[in-house]
């Protein structure tokens, strides 16, 4: 996908463009969380997986085909900062009708903490307002995944 921005500078005031030229990363349709886990495994660096955590977006279109992914956030051995503005801005400056979240749990440990189910709770409600799906989040490791959709907790 490529965004370009331009800013008109007329007078006292800049009018900005936006254009968004979609680019799907793969011809793939995600049908279900084992789907999404296969894909965002092979996108994630597996030199840290085991060591440092880090969010991640799937946006999707209507048909549940893949639009790109978004690097979110790059943490600690425990933790990252999730911001809902940049997940929301770029889900609709892509024009993505759906969203995955993921993140890894370097410890290994797939139990969501309670700041997992949090975030979970809060970005269901901010998808809602703006008609945005937010299809589900996953916790991956190198081996497995925990889906909170496959767990009813979306």
């Amino acid at each position: 996908s490529k965004f370009i921005f331009h800013m008109k500078h007329n007078s006292q005031v800049s009018e900005i463009q936006v254009s968004y030229t979609p680019n799907l990363l793969v011809d793939m349709s995600i049908k279900n969380s084992k789907k999404s886990f296969e894909l965002m495994l092979n996108e994630w660096e597996q030199e840290t997986l085991q060591m440092q955590e880090e969010v991640k977006i799937l946006l999707l279109n209507r048909n549940n085909k893949v639009l790109g992914i978004y690097s979110l956030a790059k943490g600690g051995l425990t933790s990252c900062v999730v911001d809902f503005r940049i997940i929301l801005s770029i889900a609709l400056k892509t024009l993505a009708t759906g969203i995955i979240l993921f993140h890894n749990h370097p410890s290994g440990n797939l139990k969501p903490s309670k700041a997992d189910l949090d975030i979970t709770k809060k970005l269901k409600q901010s998808c809602d307002l703006l008609d945005i799906s937010f299809l589900d989040h996953l916790i991956i490791t190198k081996d497995n995944y925990f889906s909170f959709a496959d767990e009813g907790l979306i």
